[in-house]
């Protein structure tokens, strides 16, 4: 009976002891996996029926705004009040105020799998996006870090910056309508504003 109580105690011992091991690598691959997650992951992980989230921006900003669209380096959000799509570089980010629900969620392994119909979208660079706005002449809205926002056609962007006529609200680019040209690096870049309200190129 001695050694049926010393055995049994013994096992008792080595479960315990891998359970411990165990639980130490979960933990260790936990710590691993979120270490990997990028800003971006974890804004694709946020609920979105419709997301809705409070976002600081570069340029000092605060935004209530729903977010529609995630790109590769870029994501597409709407004003409460105003329905034209913001297209907003990640790097412009300040910080995101979400509830501890969705900061949680924003943890999920499920946010690294694109959604349905979402995967080529989540593919698309900021440049593609911009590209794709100079070849519709969409009318834009663009704020740079430490300078007002302008108004204009994209004329063409480049692998790091894009070429801006500047123009007045409602003006189509026209020659004569054309005030000056701008050459934007994509890094001061804070955001885009679709004016035509046609959000197909996001």
């Amino acid at each position: 009976m001695e050694w049926d109580h010393l055995f049994a105690d013994l096992e008792g011992q080595l479960a315990a002891e891998w359970e411990a091991e165990r639980a130490a690598l979960d933990a260790e691959s936990e710590r691993l996996r979120i270490s990997r997650l990028t800003l971006r992951d974890r804004l694709r992980a946020v609920p979105r029926d419709p997301a809705r989230l409070s976002i600081e921006i570069m340029d000092g900003d605060t935004w209530d705004c729903t977010l529609r669209v995630i790109g590769a380096d870029w994501i597409g959000v709407s004003m409460r009040t105003d329905p034209r799509l913001r297209i907003l570089p990640v790097q412009g980010i300040g910080a995101v105020s979400v509830d501890h629900g969705a900061l949680l969620s924003s943890l999920s392994e499920d946010g690294t799998a694109p959604r349905d119909g979402d995967a080529l979208r989540e593919r698309m660079t900021l440049g593609f996006v911009l590209r794709d706005l100079a070849r519709r002449r969409s009318p834009v809205t663009i704020a740079r870090r430490g300078a007002d926002p302008q108004h204009g056609t994209i004329d063409r962007a480049g692998a790091d910056h894009l070429d801006l006529a500047l123009h007045d609200p409602g003006e189509v680019r026209r020659t004569r309508s054309v005030r000056g040209f701008r050459i934007i690096p994509f890094g001061m870049l804070v955001w885009v504003r679709m004016e035509s309200g046609d959000s197909t190129a996001a």
